[in-house]
């Protein structure tokens, strides 16, 4: 019994899709080349007796008609075997379907192919295709309205699933992603650092898009290579507001550093003087002195130096 569901190893949220029973095989095929050749001496054949049976009947009529019946069921047959000459180009499939509509099989070996000529033939394409979804304005975990679009990689591995699970691969593949992306996009925040964010963490997202995307489509034959988050960005309604908490942040983060440095820089030349006993100072020359230093070092402009020509106490 096959499963009915294909959300194993699956992602958490995605959809769980019921799995089709049908699975590709390979059809019963031939090299066609032999076939032709036969068929084309089977056609002239046909005709050359056709042409003896009038020739003959002129004579005899009984044995010119039974000779002439024969050249027309031999042409007949003929042609019947070369109905099943197909031509499968490389990185495409034929899918067969019998006239009685059961699946037959599928042909991917490439070249001219005989096979039943009681079957309808269906080109597939197992070439590597890209898709990208269209740019959708969605709210990530945090509410916040974000444009995203991205890219996905595909190809046909299953060219039965592909004809017969869903209507149209193609766009049943188009929906899935657009679902995904719009699913991933609404589970993590745009930007944030103590979590996994959309924008901080695209490798890792990229992965879990893939694993959702192909998770969705796999009931359709579908394998996916690789899919890529293309555009990600703040809505425009909130992208300057954004914008500027990004900047207070950073902001913030460089002043914290400046801080920490100039402490650092003001700690080593209170040891260094005091080390090499250039000067002693007391507890209130050096508040005095790390004062003045720190607002040399943290302040956003130029300090204006001011010589003093007295002594250090006056």
């Amino acid at each position: 019994m096959p499963e009915s569901r294909t959300a194993l190893d699956s992602p958490a949220g995605a959809p769980v899709i019921p799995a089709p029973s049908i699975s590709e095989r390979e059809a019963t095929n031939i090299n066609g080349w032999p076939v032709l050749g036969g068929g084309i001496v089977g056609v002239l054949a046909g005709v050359a007796i056709l042409l003896g049976g009038i020739a003959l009947g002129q004579d005899s009529a009984a044995p010119g008609i039974a000779l002439a019946v024969a050249g027309i069921l031999v042409i007949i047959a003929s042609i019947f075997v070369l109905v099943g000459l197909t031509l499968v180009e490389p990185n495409e499939a034929r899918v067969l379907q019998v006239l009685g509509g059961n699946y037959s099989g599928s042909v991917r070996i490439p070249g001219l192919r005989w096979v039943n000529p009681l079957t309808q033939r269906q080109r597939v394409s197992v070439r590597i295709r890209n898709h990208e979804t269209t740019k959708s304005k969605v709210n990530d975990v945090d509410g916040n309205p974000i444009e995203i679009s991205a890219v996905v990689v595909w190809q046909v591995k299953d060219t039965a699933r592909a004809v017969f699970a869903v209507d149209d691969f193609v766009e049943f593949v188009a929906f899935q992603t657009e679902a995904a992306v719009r699913h991933i996009a609404g589970s993590y925040p745009y930007d944030s650092s103590g979590q996994l964010s959309l924008r901080e963490n695209a490798d890792a997202i990229n992965a879990k898009l893939a694993e959702e995307i192909a998770a969705r489509v796999t009931s359709a034959g579908v394998e996916v290579i690789e899919s890529r988050i293309t555009r990600l960005s703040y809505a425009p309604e909130i992208a300057q507001a954004m914008l500027r908490r990004q900047q207070a942040g950073a902001v913030i983060a460089a002043r914290q550093l400046i801080v920490e440095g100039a402490v650092t820089v003001v700690q080593q030349a209170l040891a260094r003087l005091e080390a090499d006993s250039v000067v002693e100072l007391d507890e209130e020359r050096k508040a005095a002195m790390v004062s003045n230093l720190l607002v040399v070092l943290c302040g956003d402009r130029d300090a204006q130096p001011v010589v003093n020509t007295g002594s250090l106490y006056q």
